[in-house]
């Protein structure tokens, strides 16, 4: 029988997984928008480690290897704000991408209330896009950053909490 993914919060003795996960993540992003200079690709693992006490960082793990990561932080303004959702190339397709998304949606709710909650992601992203539409994000604003890249810009309600009956 296999092993079971476990969702938990990263530390800093994962800060080189995440950074070798991201890296392999992200090439297939890199080869489809021609761009190999684009900031996962290019952080180093010393802001990696500042990230990591400064904002949600989850792993998902399969025994001792990290094989999908998520980060994000609440702001003032009550909105989630997601980023830098990776999933191993061979975990993908298999809900482990929603089963993070929805982990770090109820870790954020727990700093305080939360309104909405925002990601981005390239326009030629099918795959992410499909995943972020499944989970209930919209998409707000399309952003041209580069001749190459245009970003898609989405956002999904936070679900209201439920209230108590008499």
């Amino acid at each position: 029988m296999g092993m079971s993914v476990i969702i938990s919060t990263a530390d800093t003795n994962d800060a080189e997984q995440i950074l070798k996960l991201q890296y392999l993540g992200y090439q297939s992003e890199a080869e489809l928008y021609g761009d190999w200079a684009i900031e996962p690709l290019t952080q180093t693992l010393e802001s990696l480690r500042t990230e990591l006490t400064e904002q949600h960082i989850l792993v998902a793990r399969l025994g001792e290897e990290i094989v999908g990561t998520v980060r994000g932080v609440r702001g003032p303004d009550g909105v989630g704000r997601i980023g830098r959702l990776v999933v191993h190339p061979r975990m993908q397709r298999h809900g482990l991408g929603g089963r993070l998304l929805e982990a770090l949606e109820q870790r954020l709710a727990q700093d305080g209330a939360v309104t909405s909650y925002q990601l981005f992601t390239g326009d030629r992203s099918l795959g992410n896009l499909r995943l972020y539409a499944r989970q209930g994000y919209r998409r707000t604003t399309v952003e041209q950053v580069s001749g190459r890249v245009t970003l898609v810009h989405l956002e999904k309600p936070a679900a209201a909490p439920l209230a108590a009956t008499a």
